[in-house]
């Protein structure tokens, strides 16, 4: 393929994939699922009801179980509610779509490969899955809550009502789903390079010091407090990840050298 065809097919991917997200991101702000009872088997059917959706749901359930007690959600102009649902959604539709991005990733990528390393980049593709959500759920579960009851606390040192505008809440919420499900894709991101042979798979290893100086810089950047403290939320996994993606390199390697010796 030429240069322009290879751009030509990957703007044809892009659309699809910008496609996909902008179908789910309106269903998820204008459909309910509602739940029924199918020979005792509870199920949920989708249900039209624009000011009861998934995001606001979503939302609502986000607010219960991340706002500190006393903290409140207000909107100080008209429309903030409404854009919230849109960001909301857009995280929704970027969340369910991650198995469709990575496999037109794969195809688009997958002819410039040997077959044995597309082996390999197929076994990427589930861990990457995984380790996005499980990104998104270990903000949500320790990460968040911490630094919120964190910095609410300095508001009550000085007697001062803790209110949250929506917008502010949510692109909170958000920054740290996306940093978080974006940041655990490190071993993936370790791995695939392996692939690709530009670098030695020892690499890692001899580096490891140069990557904790990174990774802890990294996690005080992007925590929006100074203590110190909420950066190793941040820090200590994205270490652990990165030893876990050098294991799993020196493994691959290993394994490919013994197959070599064995051939």
């Amino acid at each position: 393929m030429t240069i322009r065809e290879h751009i030509e097919e990957l703007r044809v991917r892009i659309l699809r994939v910008a496609v996909v997200i902008i179908v789910i991101t309106i269903f998820a702000m204008t459909f309910d699922l509602r739940p029924i009872q199918v020979n005792g088997i509870p199920v949920a059917y989708p249900y039209p009801d624009p000011l009861h959706n998934i995001s606001i749901r979503l939302t609502s359930y986000m607010q219960e179980s991340l706002l500190p007690e006393g903290v409140n959600l207000i909107q100080t102009a008209p429309g903030q509610a409404f854009f919230s649902q849109i960001y909301v959604s857009v995280l929704i539709g970027l969340t369910v779509s991650i198995p469709f991005i990575m496999r037109e990733l794969s195809a688009f990528i997958s002819p410039a490969i040997s077959t044995k390393t597309k082996i390999g980049l197929v076994n990427v593709l589930l861990p990457s899955i995984a380790l996005f959500i499980g990104g998104i759920a270990f903000s949500y579960l320790l990460v968040i809550p911490f630094i919120l009851d964190f910095l609410y606390e300095y508001g009550e040192a000085l007697n001062v009502a803790t209110f949250l505008t929506i917008n502010n809440f949510i692109s909170f919420v958000m920054q740290f789903f996306l940093g978080f499900g974006i940041a655990f894709q490190l071993p993936i991101l370790m791995y695939g390079i392996s692939l690709t042979g530009t670098i030695s798979p020892r690499f890692w290893r001899r580096n490891f010091r140069y990557a904790v100086l990174i990774l802890v810089i990294f996690g005080a950047l992007i925590t929006p407090d100074g203590s110190g403290v909420t950066m190793w939320f941040v820090s200590i996994p994205m270490l652990l990840l990165y030893l876990a993606g050098m294991l799993i390199v020196e493994r691959r390697a290993a394994g490919v050298a013994v197959l070599k010796t064995n051939t």
